[in-house]
Protein backbone atom coordinates (compact mmCIF):
# COMPACT_ATOMS: atom_id res chain seq x y z
CA UNK A 1 0.00 0.00 0.00
CA UNK A 2 3.06 2.55 0.80
CA UNK A 3 4.55 1.51 -2.61
CA UNK A 4 1.54 2.17 -4.19
CA UNK A 5 1.10 5.82 -2.82
CA UNK A 6 4.52 6.54 -4.02
CA UNK A 7 4.07 5.67 -7.20
CA UNK A 8 0.87 7.70 -7.36
CA UNK A 9 2.48 10.33 -5.48
CA UNK A 10 5.82 10.24 -8.14
CA UNK A 11 3.49 10.21 -11.32
CA UNK A 12 1.06 13.13 -10.01
CA UNK A 13 4.65 15.53 -10.05
CA UNK A 14 5.41 14.41 -13.20
CA UNK A 15 2.63 15.32 -14.77
CA UNK A 16 3.08 18.43 -12.75
CA UNK A 17 6.32 18.99 -14.09
CA UNK A 18 5.87 18.24 -17.34
CA UNK A 19 2.87 20.95 -17.25
CA UNK A 20 5.07 23.93 -15.65
CA UNK A 21 7.92 22.91 -18.21
CA UNK A 22 5.20 23.73 -21.04
CA UNK A 23 3.46 26.43 -19.61
CA UNK A 24 7.06 28.05 -19.13
CA UNK A 25 8.53 27.20 -22.72
CA UNK A 26 5.01 28.72 -23.79
CA UNK A 27 5.82 32.15 -22.19
CA UNK A 28 9.68 31.95 -23.98
CA UNK A 29 8.17 31.51 -27.57
CA UNK A 30 5.36 34.09 -26.92
CA UNK A 31 8.00 36.56 -25.74
CA UNK A 32 10.21 35.30 -28.57
CA UNK A 33 7.30 36.02 -31.60
CA UNK A 34 6.68 39.72 -29.49
CA UNK A 35 9.91 40.81 -30.18
CA UNK A 36 10.59 39.16 -33.66
CA UNK A 37 7.16 38.72 -35.09
CA UNK A 38 9.07 36.25 -37.47
CA UNK A 39 7.14 33.14 -39.14
CA UNK A 40 9.69 30.79 -37.44
CA UNK A 41 8.98 32.05 -34.16
CA UNK A 42 5.16 31.75 -34.84
CA UNK A 43 5.67 28.22 -35.86
CA UNK A 44 7.18 27.66 -32.95
CA UNK A 45 4.97 28.44 -31.09
CA UNK A 46 2.02 26.54 -32.58
CA UNK A 47 4.16 23.52 -32.86
CA UNK A 48 4.27 23.40 -29.22
CA UNK A 49 0.47 23.76 -28.99
CA UNK A 50 0.29 21.28 -31.54
CA UNK A 51 2.49 18.73 -29.42
CA UNK A 52 0.70 19.67 -26.65
CA UNK A 53 -2.56 18.49 -28.20
CA UNK A 54 -4.18 21.71 -27.62
CA UNK A 55 -4.82 22.43 -30.83
CA UNK A 56 -6.72 19.77 -32.91
CA UNK A 57 -4.30 20.10 -36.03
CA UNK A 58 -0.79 21.91 -36.79
CA UNK A 59 -1.04 25.19 -37.81
CA UNK A 60 2.13 26.51 -39.63
CA UNK A 61 2.46 29.64 -41.74
CA UNK A 62 4.22 30.41 -45.21
CA UNK A 63 7.63 32.27 -45.26
CA UNK A 64 6.27 35.91 -46.28
CA UNK A 65 2.79 35.56 -44.88
CA UNK A 66 1.47 39.51 -43.47
CA UNK A 67 2.96 40.14 -39.28
CA UNK A 68 -1.18 41.00 -39.16
CA UNK A 69 -1.77 37.59 -39.85
CA UNK A 70 0.73 36.15 -37.88
CA UNK A 71 -0.62 38.35 -34.79
CA UNK A 72 -4.14 37.44 -35.26
CA UNK A 73 -3.65 34.17 -34.96
CA UNK A 74 -0.77 33.93 -32.30
CA UNK A 75 -2.85 36.47 -30.36
CA UNK A 76 -5.80 35.04 -30.45
CA UNK A 77 -4.94 30.90 -29.65
CA UNK A 78 -2.57 32.63 -26.88
CA UNK A 79 -6.02 34.36 -25.09
CA UNK A 80 -7.84 30.47 -25.74
CA UNK A 81 -3.99 29.20 -24.06
CA UNK A 82 -4.21 31.85 -21.24
CA UNK A 83 -8.24 31.27 -20.69
CA UNK A 84 -7.20 27.98 -20.34
CA UNK A 85 -4.22 28.20 -17.88
CA UNK A 86 -7.07 30.58 -15.77
CA UNK A 87 -4.70 33.36 -16.84
CA UNK A 88 -8.38 35.05 -17.30
CA UNK A 89 -6.85 39.18 -17.43
CA UNK A 90 -4.08 38.22 -19.55
CA UNK A 91 -6.47 36.36 -21.74
CA UNK A 92 -8.70 39.93 -21.86
CA UNK A 93 -5.62 41.29 -23.09
CA UNK A 94 -4.58 39.06 -25.75
CA UNK A 95 -8.13 38.38 -27.01
CA UNK A 96 -9.12 42.04 -27.47
CA UNK A 97 -5.41 42.88 -29.59
CA UNK A 98 -6.38 39.86 -31.60
CA UNK A 99 -10.15 40.65 -32.56
CA UNK A 100 -9.63 43.75 -34.70
CA UNK A 101 -7.47 41.60 -36.77
CA UNK A 102 -10.05 39.16 -36.95
CA UNK A 103 -12.74 41.53 -38.30
CA UNK A 104 -14.62 40.27 -40.81
CA UNK A 105 -12.70 36.85 -40.59
CA UNK A 106 -14.20 33.71 -39.57
CA UNK A 107 -12.44 33.29 -36.50
CA UNK A 108 -14.38 36.61 -35.20
CA UNK A 109 -17.08 35.20 -33.59
CA UNK A 110 -14.63 32.58 -31.77
CA UNK A 111 -13.15 35.43 -30.53
CA UNK A 112 -16.11 37.34 -29.16
CA UNK A 113 -17.54 34.40 -27.92
CA UNK A 114 -13.94 33.50 -26.39
CA UNK A 115 -14.12 37.30 -24.35
CA UNK A 116 -17.67 36.52 -23.58
CA UNK A 117 -16.88 33.86 -21.22
CA UNK A 118 -13.62 34.85 -20.00
CA UNK A 119 -15.55 37.88 -18.54
CA UNK A 120 -18.50 35.63 -16.92
CA UNK A 121 -15.29 34.61 -15.08
CA UNK A 122 -13.91 37.72 -14.45
CA UNK A 123 -17.90 38.40 -12.96
CA UNK A 124 -17.67 42.03 -15.54
CA UNK A 125 -21.12 40.78 -16.82
CA UNK A 126 -21.95 44.33 -18.62
CA UNK A 127 -18.39 43.20 -20.96
CA UNK A 128 -19.59 39.48 -21.34
CA UNK A 129 -22.94 40.88 -22.54
CA UNK A 130 -21.34 43.62 -24.61
CA UNK A 131 -19.13 40.55 -27.06
CA UNK A 132 -21.67 37.96 -26.45
CA UNK A 133 -24.18 40.30 -28.30
CA UNK A 134 -21.85 40.92 -30.79
CA UNK A 135 -20.95 37.28 -31.28
CA UNK A 136 -24.89 36.81 -31.40
CA UNK A 137 -25.26 39.91 -34.08
CA UNK A 138 -22.45 38.00 -36.51
CA UNK A 139 -24.06 34.39 -35.93
CA UNK A 140 -27.83 36.10 -37.07
CA UNK A 141 -26.08 37.41 -39.91
CA UNK A 142 -24.69 34.26 -41.44
CA UNK A 143 -28.69 33.06 -40.65
CA UNK A 144 -27.32 29.75 -39.12
CA UNK A 145 -29.47 28.87 -36.22
CA UNK A 146 -27.25 26.20 -34.81
CA UNK A 147 -24.31 28.95 -33.96
CA UNK A 148 -27.58 31.46 -32.79
CA UNK A 149 -28.52 29.26 -30.56
CA UNK A 150 -25.49 28.92 -28.90
CA UNK A 151 -24.90 32.85 -28.53
CA UNK A 152 -28.11 33.16 -27.25
CA UNK A 153 -27.61 30.38 -24.70
CA UNK A 154 -24.53 32.31 -23.74
CA UNK A 155 -26.70 34.98 -23.15
CA UNK A 156 -29.04 33.87 -21.09
CA UNK A 157 -26.08 32.21 -18.95
CA UNK A 158 -24.39 35.82 -18.43
CA UNK A 159 -27.91 37.58 -17.35
CA UNK A 160 -28.06 34.53 -14.82
CA UNK A 161 -24.96 34.80 -13.33
CA UNK A 162 -25.63 38.65 -12.67
CA UNK A 163 -28.77 37.66 -10.78
CA UNK A 164 -31.24 38.95 -13.51
CA UNK A 165 -33.42 35.91 -14.32
CA UNK A 166 -35.85 38.10 -16.47
CA UNK A 167 -33.33 39.38 -18.80
CA UNK A 168 -32.25 35.63 -19.09
CA UNK A 169 -35.58 34.51 -20.08
CA UNK A 170 -36.19 36.47 -23.37
CA UNK A 171 -32.53 34.85 -24.78
CA UNK A 172 -33.21 31.17 -23.49
CA UNK A 173 -36.70 30.80 -25.34
CA UNK A 174 -35.21 32.55 -28.14
CA UNK A 175 -32.40 30.37 -28.12
CA UNK A 176 -34.70 27.35 -27.52
CA UNK A 177 -36.73 28.25 -30.95
CA UNK A 178 -33.49 28.62 -32.95
CA UNK A 179 -32.48 24.82 -31.28
CA UNK A 180 -35.54 23.55 -32.93
CA UNK A 181 -35.19 25.31 -35.96
CA UNK A 182 -31.12 23.67 -36.34
CA UNK A 183 -32.49 20.37 -35.52
CA UNK A 184 -29.76 19.84 -32.53
CA UNK A 185 -31.00 17.81 -29.51
CA UNK A 186 -27.99 18.59 -28.25
CA UNK A 187 -28.11 22.17 -28.19
CA UNK A 188 -31.85 21.91 -26.88
CA UNK A 189 -31.03 19.97 -24.03
CA UNK A 190 -28.77 22.71 -22.99
CA UNK A 191 -31.14 25.24 -23.16
CA UNK A 192 -34.06 22.73 -21.62
CA UNK A 193 -31.76 23.04 -18.62
CA UNK A 194 -31.10 26.71 -18.62
CA UNK A 195 -34.99 27.48 -18.79
CA UNK A 196 -35.22 25.50 -15.65
CA UNK A 197 -32.58 27.34 -14.07
CA UNK A 198 -34.63 30.50 -15.42
CA UNK A 199 -37.58 29.84 -14.30
CA UNK A 200 -36.56 28.15 -10.23
CA UNK A 201 -34.70 31.89 -10.21
CA UNK A 202 -38.14 33.49 -11.29
CA UNK A 203 -39.67 31.16 -8.35
CA UNK A 204 -41.84 29.57 -10.89
CA UNK A 205 -41.08 26.17 -9.92
CA UNK A 206 -43.98 24.32 -11.47
CA UNK A 207 -42.82 26.07 -14.82
CA UNK A 208 -39.47 25.68 -14.48
CA UNK A 209 -40.06 21.28 -13.34
CA UNK A 210 -41.14 20.27 -16.99
CA UNK A 211 -38.02 22.08 -18.46
CA UNK A 212 -35.81 19.55 -16.26
CA UNK A 213 -37.01 16.66 -17.10
CA UNK A 214 -37.79 17.17 -21.02
CA UNK A 215 -33.71 18.20 -20.66
CA UNK A 216 -32.95 14.97 -18.78
CA UNK A 217 -35.18 12.69 -20.91
CA UNK A 218 -32.96 14.35 -23.65
CA UNK A 219 -29.34 13.44 -22.39
CA UNK A 220 -30.34 10.24 -21.36
CA UNK A 221 -31.89 9.76 -25.13
CA UNK A 222 -28.35 11.29 -27.00
CA UNK A 223 -26.68 8.97 -24.24
CA UNK A 224 -24.87 11.82 -22.37
CA UNK A 225 -24.66 10.04 -18.77
CA UNK A 226 -22.84 12.70 -18.12
CA UNK A 227 -24.69 15.97 -18.84
CA UNK A 228 -27.67 13.85 -17.43
CA UNK A 229 -26.38 13.79 -14.09
CA UNK A 230 -26.24 17.72 -14.29
CA UNK A 231 -29.74 17.93 -15.78
CA UNK A 232 -30.91 16.06 -12.18
CA UNK A 233 -29.07 18.26 -10.43
CA UNK A 234 -31.21 20.87 -11.99
CA UNK A 235 -34.04 18.70 -11.26
CA UNK A 236 -33.15 18.49 -7.62
CA UNK A 237 -33.50 22.35 -7.21
CA UNK A 238 -36.63 22.74 -8.60
CA UNK A 239 -37.71 20.26 -5.90
CA UNK A 240 -36.65 21.48 -3.53
CA UNK A 241 -38.31 24.98 -4.80
CA UNK A 242 -41.53 23.08 -4.49
CA UNK A 243 -40.60 21.95 -1.30
CA UNK A 244 -40.35 18.37 -2.32
CA UNK A 245 -37.46 17.13 -0.05
CA UNK A 246 -37.94 13.79 0.49
CA UNK A 247 -37.88 13.36 -3.48
CA UNK A 248 -34.98 15.85 -4.14
CA UNK A 249 -32.82 14.07 -1.44
CA UNK A 250 -33.39 10.82 -3.51
CA UNK A 251 -32.21 12.33 -6.68
CA UNK A 252 -29.42 13.62 -5.13
CA UNK A 253 -28.39 10.51 -3.30
CA UNK A 254 -28.58 8.73 -7.08
CA UNK A 255 -26.18 11.79 -8.34
CA UNK A 256 -23.49 12.76 -5.73
CA UNK A 257 -22.11 9.62 -6.02
CA UNK A 258 -21.70 9.89 -9.70
CA UNK A 259 -20.54 12.99 -9.53
CA UNK A 260 -17.73 11.75 -7.59
CA UNK A 261 -16.60 8.82 -9.72
CA UNK A 262 -16.79 10.97 -12.93
CA UNK A 263 -14.43 13.82 -10.63
CA UNK A 264 -16.44 16.67 -11.76
CA UNK A 265 -15.54 18.47 -7.94
CA UNK A 266 -17.16 21.95 -8.65
CA UNK A 267 -20.93 20.19 -10.00
CA UNK A 268 -20.65 18.06 -6.79
CA UNK A 269 -19.79 20.57 -4.39
CA UNK A 270 -23.16 22.15 -6.05
CA UNK A 271 -25.20 19.15 -5.22
CA UNK A 272 -23.87 18.87 -1.85
CA UNK A 273 -25.11 22.63 -1.51
CA UNK A 274 -28.59 21.19 -2.50
CA UNK A 275 -28.38 18.29 -0.62
CA UNK A 276 -27.16 20.18 2.67
CA UNK A 277 -30.72 22.74 2.06
CA UNK A 278 -33.14 18.47 1.51
CA UNK A 279 -31.87 17.53 4.48
CA UNK A 280 -31.94 21.32 6.64
CA UNK A 281 -35.26 21.84 5.61
CA UNK A 282 -36.03 18.47 6.96
CA UNK A 283 -35.03 19.35 10.37
CA UNK A 284 -32.11 17.04 10.05
CA UNK A 285 -29.25 19.89 10.70
CA UNK A 286 -26.72 16.74 11.74
CA UNK A 287 -27.16 15.11 8.58
CA UNK A 288 -26.46 18.51 6.64
CA UNK A 289 -23.31 19.81 8.13
CA UNK A 290 -20.74 16.99 6.20
CA UNK A 291 -22.41 18.20 3.30
CA UNK A 292 -21.97 21.68 3.46
CA UNK A 293 -18.52 21.38 4.98
CA UNK A 294 -17.59 19.52 1.96
CA UNK A 295 -18.82 21.87 -0.48
CA UNK A 296 -17.21 24.73 1.41
CA UNK A 297 -13.73 23.49 1.49
CA UNK A 298 -14.14 23.21 -2.40
CA UNK A 299 -15.63 26.59 -3.20
CA UNK A 300 -13.09 28.12 -1.12
CA UNK A 301 -10.17 26.14 -2.94
CA UNK A 302 -11.90 27.24 -6.04
CA UNK A 303 -12.72 30.90 -5.12
CA UNK A 304 -16.30 30.82 -5.93
CA UNK A 305 -17.28 33.47 -3.23
CA UNK A 306 -21.25 33.02 -4.21
CA UNK A 307 -21.55 29.29 -3.74
CA UNK A 308 -19.25 29.55 -0.66
CA UNK A 309 -21.18 31.91 0.94
CA UNK A 310 -24.14 29.22 0.17
CA UNK A 311 -22.43 26.68 2.19
CA UNK A 312 -21.45 28.38 5.00
CA UNK A 313 -24.92 30.30 5.62
CA UNK A 314 -26.17 25.90 5.85
CA UNK A 315 -23.59 25.48 8.59
CA UNK A 316 -24.36 28.46 10.58
CA UNK A 317 -28.07 26.90 10.30
CA UNK A 318 -27.29 23.59 10.78
CA UNK A 319 -24.64 24.07 13.85
CA UNK A 320 -26.65 26.72 15.67
CA UNK A 321 -28.33 24.39 17.94
CA UNK A 322 -25.91 22.13 18.56
CA UNK A 323 -22.59 23.88 18.40
CA UNK A 324 -23.14 27.84 18.85
CA UNK A 325 -19.59 28.76 18.43
CA UNK A 326 -18.65 26.85 15.52
CA UNK A 327 -22.23 28.30 13.76
CA UNK A 328 -20.77 32.05 15.05
CA UNK A 329 -17.47 30.92 13.06
CA UNK A 330 -19.53 30.18 9.85
CA UNK A 331 -21.73 33.46 10.31
CA UNK A 332 -18.62 35.69 10.45
CA UNK A 333 -17.05 34.03 7.01
CA UNK A 334 -20.89 34.12 5.73
CA UNK A 335 -20.67 38.04 6.34
CA UNK A 336 -17.44 38.40 4.69
CA UNK A 337 -18.36 36.98 1.65
CA UNK A 338 -21.84 38.85 1.67
CA UNK A 339 -19.62 41.91 1.44
CA UNK A 340 -16.83 40.89 -0.46
CA UNK A 341 -19.64 39.93 -3.22
CA UNK A 342 -21.25 43.27 -2.73
CA UNK A 343 -17.75 45.31 -3.37
CA UNK A 344 -16.79 42.87 -6.14
CA UNK A 345 -20.01 43.29 -7.51
CA UNK A 346 -20.51 45.51 -11.04
CA UNK A 347 -23.39 47.86 -9.59
CA UNK A 348 -23.75 48.79 -13.54
CA UNK A 349 -24.84 45.04 -14.40
CA UNK A 350 -25.84 43.83 -10.88
CA UNK A 351 -23.23 41.68 -10.94
CA UNK A 352 -23.78 39.54 -7.76
CA UNK A 353 -23.39 35.58 -8.26
CA UNK A 354 -26.11 33.22 -7.68
CA UNK A 355 -25.29 32.36 -4.31
CA UNK A 356 -27.95 29.22 -4.36
CA UNK A 357 -27.85 27.48 -7.52
CA UNK A 358 -24.82 27.95 -10.27
CA UNK A 359 -24.74 27.18 -13.67
CA UNK A 360 -23.20 23.84 -13.91
CA UNK A 361 -22.13 23.99 -17.05
CA UNK A 362 -20.38 27.37 -17.13
CA UNK A 363 -19.00 27.05 -13.47
CA UNK A 364 -17.29 23.21 -14.02
CA UNK A 365 -13.64 23.78 -12.53
CA UNK A 366 -11.10 21.11 -13.74
CA UNK A 367 -9.34 19.98 -10.29
CA UNK A 368 -6.49 18.66 -12.27
CA UNK A 369 -5.86 21.14 -14.05
CA UNK A 370 -6.19 23.53 -11.12
CA UNK A 371 -3.16 21.21 -9.45
CA UNK A 372 -1.10 21.38 -12.28
CA UNK A 373 -0.36 25.03 -11.24
CA UNK A 374 1.20 24.14 -7.79
CA UNK A 375 5.32 24.36 -7.39
CA UNK A 376 6.55 20.84 -8.11
CA UNK A 377 9.57 21.46 -6.11
CA UNK A 378 13.62 19.81 -7.30
CA UNK A 379 11.74 16.67 -8.33
CA UNK A 380 10.25 18.49 -10.94
CA UNK A 381 13.29 20.29 -12.06
CA UNK A 382 14.82 17.05 -12.14
CA UNK A 383 12.01 14.94 -14.14
CA UNK A 384 12.17 18.30 -16.51
CA UNK A 385 16.02 17.93 -17.24
CA UNK A 386 15.92 14.30 -17.87
CA UNK A 387 12.90 14.44 -20.65
CA UNK A 388 14.98 17.41 -22.31
CA UNK A 389 17.66 15.20 -22.59
CA UNK A 390 15.59 12.28 -23.38
CA UNK A 391 13.92 14.57 -26.15
CA UNK A 392 17.77 15.27 -27.43
CA UNK A 393 18.47 11.70 -27.76
CA UNK A 394 14.75 11.31 -29.40
CA UNK A 395 15.58 14.18 -31.44
CA UNK A 396 18.78 13.02 -33.06
CA UNK A 397 17.49 9.71 -34.03
CA UNK A 398 14.48 11.24 -35.67
CA UNK A 399 16.40 13.67 -37.71
CA UNK A 400 18.78 10.66 -39.12
CA UNK A 401 15.20 8.94 -40.16
CA UNK A 402 13.96 11.67 -41.23
CA UNK A 403 17.14 12.05 -43.91
CA UNK A 404 16.28 9.09 -45.53
CA UNK A 405 12.55 9.65 -45.77
CA UNK A 406 13.27 12.45 -47.62
CA UNK A 407 15.88 11.22 -49.75
CA UNK A 408 12.72 8.30 -50.12
CA UNK A 409 10.23 11.34 -50.88
CA UNK A 410 12.22 12.91 -53.26
CA UNK A 411 12.40 9.97 -55.28
CA UNK A 412 9.13 9.17 -55.12
CA UNK A 413 8.13 13.02 -56.24
CA UNK A 414 8.44 12.30 -59.69
CA UNK A 415 5.73 9.97 -59.58
CA UNK A 416 3.36 11.06 -57.19
CA UNK A 417 1.12 13.22 -59.44
CA UNK A 418 0.72 10.20 -61.70
CA UNK A 419 -0.18 7.91 -58.75
CA UNK A 420 -2.92 10.11 -57.59
CA UNK A 421 -4.23 10.49 -60.81
CA UNK A 422 -4.43 6.57 -61.37
CA UNK A 423 -5.73 6.10 -57.83
CA UNK A 424 -8.36 9.29 -57.86
CA UNK A 425 -11.55 7.34 -58.09
CA UNK A 426 -10.91 5.64 -54.81
CA UNK A 427 -13.72 7.31 -52.40
CA UNK A 428 -16.17 6.77 -49.71
CA UNK A 429 -19.64 8.32 -48.84
CA UNK A 430 -20.49 8.21 -45.15
CA UNK A 431 -22.32 5.39 -45.40
CA UNK A 432 -19.44 3.56 -46.63
CA UNK A 433 -17.33 4.48 -44.02
CA UNK A 434 -19.44 4.03 -41.38
CA UNK A 435 -20.36 0.11 -42.81
CA UNK A 436 -17.60 -1.26 -41.16
CA UNK A 437 -16.40 1.24 -38.28
CA UNK A 438 -13.77 -0.20 -35.65
CA UNK A 439 -16.74 1.11 -32.85
CA UNK A 440 -19.54 2.45 -34.58
CA UNK A 441 -21.17 5.12 -31.47
CA UNK A 442 -23.63 6.63 -34.11
CA UNK A 443 -26.47 4.94 -32.55
CA UNK A 444 -29.16 7.65 -34.12
CA UNK A 445 -30.58 7.87 -37.65
CA UNK A 446 -28.91 10.86 -39.21
CA UNK A 447 -31.95 13.24 -40.33
CA UNK A 448 -31.75 14.84 -43.75
CA UNK A 449 -29.58 18.24 -42.77
CA UNK A 450 -26.73 15.96 -40.23
CA UNK A 451 -26.42 13.52 -43.65
CA UNK A 452 -26.07 16.82 -46.19
CA UNK A 453 -23.32 18.06 -43.57
CA UNK A 454 -21.57 14.21 -43.13
CA UNK A 455 -21.36 13.57 -46.92
CA UNK A 456 -20.10 17.28 -47.65
CA UNK A 457 -17.31 16.57 -45.23
CA UNK A 458 -16.38 13.37 -46.06
CA UNK A 459 -16.44 14.68 -49.73
CA UNK A 460 -13.91 17.74 -48.66
CA UNK A 461 -11.86 15.50 -47.20
CA UNK A 462 -11.88 12.57 -49.63
CA UNK A 463 -10.47 15.84 -51.99
CA UNK A 464 -8.02 17.25 -49.71
CA UNK A 465 -6.35 13.66 -49.04
CA UNK A 466 -6.15 14.01 -53.21
CA UNK A 467 -4.04 17.02 -52.81
CA UNK A 468 -1.55 15.79 -49.83
CA UNK A 469 -3.02 17.56 -47.35
CA UNK A 470 -5.69 16.79 -44.83
CA UNK A 471 -6.28 18.69 -41.54
CA UNK A 472 -9.28 20.15 -39.37
CA UNK A 473 -8.85 23.60 -40.01
CA UNK A 474 -8.53 23.16 -44.33
CA UNK A 475 -11.56 21.06 -44.29
CA UNK A 476 -13.48 23.76 -42.44
CA UNK A 477 -12.22 26.69 -44.69
CA UNK A 478 -13.16 24.55 -47.53
CA UNK A 479 -16.55 24.20 -46.00
CA UNK A 480 -17.46 27.85 -45.57
CA UNK A 481 -17.06 27.62 -41.49
CA UNK A 482 -14.73 28.52 -38.69
CA UNK A 483 -13.08 25.84 -37.35
CA UNK A 484 -15.11 26.21 -33.93
CA UNK A 485 -18.26 25.92 -36.24
CA UNK A 486 -17.21 22.99 -38.05
CA UNK A 487 -15.48 21.39 -34.77
CA UNK A 488 -18.63 21.88 -32.86
CA UNK A 489 -21.37 20.79 -35.77
CA UNK A 490 -19.04 17.82 -36.13
CA UNK A 491 -18.55 16.63 -32.53
CA UNK A 492 -22.73 17.44 -32.21
CA UNK A 493 -23.49 14.87 -35.06
CA UNK A 494 -21.24 12.35 -34.77
CA UNK A 495 -19.46 12.29 -31.10
CA UNK A 496 -16.17 12.63 -32.65
CA UNK A 497 -13.52 15.23 -33.03
CA UNK A 498 -12.53 16.75 -36.41
CA UNK A 499 -9.05 14.50 -36.26
CA UNK A 500 -10.32 11.55 -35.00
CA UNK A 501 -13.16 11.52 -38.10
CA UNK A 502 -10.08 12.59 -40.49
CA UNK A 503 -7.97 9.84 -38.97
CA UNK A 504 -10.85 7.65 -39.42
CA UNK A 505 -11.31 8.03 -43.38
CA UNK A 506 -7.26 7.97 -43.81
CA UNK A 507 -6.93 4.66 -42.68
CA UNK A 508 -9.98 3.17 -44.16
CA UNK A 509 -8.37 4.59 -47.46
CA UNK A 510 -5.10 2.77 -46.62
CA UNK A 511 -6.55 -0.92 -45.49
CA UNK A 512 -8.53 -0.42 -49.11
CA UNK A 513 -5.09 0.18 -50.88
CA UNK A 514 -3.51 -2.34 -49.11
CA UNK A 515 -6.26 -4.56 -49.62
CA UNK A 516 -6.79 -3.90 -53.42
CA UNK A 517 -3.51 -2.80 -54.73
CA UNK A 518 -0.80 -5.21 -54.13
CA UNK A 519 1.76 -3.34 -56.58
CA UNK A 520 1.89 -0.20 -54.45
CA UNK A 521 4.55 0.13 -51.85
CA UNK A 522 4.00 0.82 -48.15
CA UNK A 523 5.01 4.72 -48.60
CA UNK A 524 3.35 5.13 -51.65
CA UNK A 525 0.17 3.82 -49.68
CA UNK A 526 1.69 6.74 -47.24
CA UNK A 527 1.21 9.40 -50.14
CA UNK A 528 -1.50 8.64 -51.05
CA UNK A 529 -3.62 8.69 -47.73
CA UNK A 530 -1.67 12.53 -47.36
CA UNK A 531 0.99 11.47 -45.27
CA UNK A 532 4.20 13.25 -45.83
CA UNK A 533 6.61 10.58 -44.79
CA UNK A 534 6.41 6.48 -44.27
CA UNK A 535 6.99 6.56 -40.20
CA UNK A 536 4.11 9.05 -39.07
CA UNK A 537 1.75 6.64 -41.72
CA UNK A 538 2.70 3.47 -39.77
CA UNK A 539 2.33 4.90 -36.32
CA UNK A 540 -0.95 5.90 -37.15
CA UNK A 541 -1.71 2.91 -39.12
CA UNK A 542 -0.46 0.46 -35.80
CA UNK A 543 -2.37 2.85 -33.27
CA UNK A 544 -5.82 2.67 -35.81
CA UNK A 545 -5.39 -1.43 -36.29
CA UNK A 546 -3.24 -2.86 -33.41
CA UNK A 547 -0.73 -3.55 -36.41
CA UNK A 548 2.29 -2.21 -38.65
CA UNK A 549 1.78 -2.08 -42.14
CA UNK A 550 3.83 -4.45 -43.05
CA UNK A 551 2.48 -6.83 -40.21
CA UNK A 552 -0.95 -6.06 -42.06
CA UNK A 553 0.45 -7.49 -45.24
CA UNK A 554 2.19 -10.62 -43.40
CA UNK A 555 -0.86 -11.70 -41.40
CA UNK A 556 -3.82 -11.38 -44.95
CA UNK A 557 -0.81 -13.36 -47.38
Amino acid sequence: MEMTKRFTTFLILLLLSLNVVAAGDFEQLLQQFEKTEKVQDANKLFQLLNDEEFTESLIQFKDGTPKDSLRQQVWYWTAEYLYDQQQYQRAVEYGEKALPLLKNCPGESDCLNLLAVIFIRLADYTSAAKYAKLCYALDEKSGNPDMMSSSLNTLAAIYMSANQPKEAEKYVLRGLEAAQKANNPSRQAVLLGMASEVYHALGDDKKALPYAEQSYELEKKLGHEDKAILRLSQKASVLIGLHDYTQAEKVLRDIIPALRELGDVHSLAIADNKMGMALLCQKREAEAVPYYREAAQVFQKMGDKANEMHSRRGLYESLWTTHPDSAKIELDRFNDLKDSLYTDASAESLARYNAEFGNDWLQKENEAERAAKRKTGILGICVALALILLAIAIWWIMSKRHKRQRKINEELSTNIDELREKYKQLSFDYDQLMANQKSNDQSQELNESDREFLNKTVNTINSLMLQGQVDAEGVANQMGMSLYQFRQRLTTVTGEKPQDFIANMRMKRAQHLLDNHPELNITEVAMLCAYKDTPNFTRAFKKYFGVTPTQYLAEKS
